[in-house]
């Protein structure tokens, strides 16, 4: 029996599959894309891949849950991937250690104005408690954050989509921040985008420098246990 294009699409999108291969594709083309110009801060694959994504499902109306029943494989991976970050540190422990203190600093004062800036912005805007509970750990990795979220009674897909549009902010401004401000030590900037912008501005830093690579993938690991320690902090203060 003759199918018609239409009754193929229609077959194959509620295969998960046809979502996750999709997703790796696209994200290959905007890797791809992004070496092409230069590694340039706006030709973030992050960020066209989201668009090239979302643009696919909105002109072909595929819900979400649909797609992310074959997107679930990548995402369960957010986890080991944060973990593995130990391995570069285990690797370069003997450049690391000498900074342990600066790092233990900028950690908490980092983390601390992370969590604080969502609760003054948030009261003064006036935005409702399970708002501010889904934003308080928007400068976590995402796996991590959306379990903060999860366990403060907040919305874990609205904090997921939070965390995406701080990594990729960090992402786009880090490296003309960092060169007005006359910041060239490649540790610094590192550790500041990996603390604000977790694995997107790691991504990131990797690319620009791999001294910065390394200590954004230290701050992203660690801020995520200060965060997961702060933000409930944070939601005991905001009350019922």
């Amino acid at each position: 029996m003759n199918r018609s294009p239409i009754d193929l699409w229609v077959y194959l999108s509620a295969s998960p599959l046809l979502w996750l291969t999709l997703t790796l594709l696209v994200w290959i083309a905007a890797q791809g894309i992004s070496r092409r110009l230069g590694r340039h801060p706006l030709a973030n694959p992050v960020l066209m891949s989201i668009l090239a994504i979302s643009a696919c499902m909105f002109a072909t109306e595929i819900p979400y849950e649909r797609f992310f029943a074959g997107a679930q494989f990548i995402h369960f991976l957010l986890g080991p991937a944060t973990v593995a970050i130990a391995v570069p540190l285990y690797r370069q422990w003997g450049e690391v250690r000498p900074l342990i203190l600066p790092i233990s600093v900028a950690l908490l004062i980092g983390s601390f104005v992370a969590v604080a800036s969502v609760l003054v912005l948030g009261l003064m805007a006036g935005l409702p408690r399970d708002i501010l509970l889904s934003f308080l750990p928007k400068s976590a990795t995402a796996g991590v954050a959306m379990a903060i979220s999860q366990s403060l009674g907040g919305d874990p897909s609205l904090t997921a989509v939070l965390v995406i549009v701080t990594g990729i902010t960090g992402a786009l401004i880090v490296t003309p921040l960092m060169n007005v401000m006359r910041i060239g030590d490649y540790a610094a900037r590192g550790f500041a985008v990996g603390l604000t912008s977790h694995g997107i501005g790691t991504a990131r830093a990797y690319d620009v420098n791999p001294t910065a690579g390394l200590f954004a993938g230290i701050a992203m690991a660690l801020n995520a246990v200060a965060t997961s320690l702060m933000s409930p902090i944070a939601a005991t203060w905001l009350g019922d």
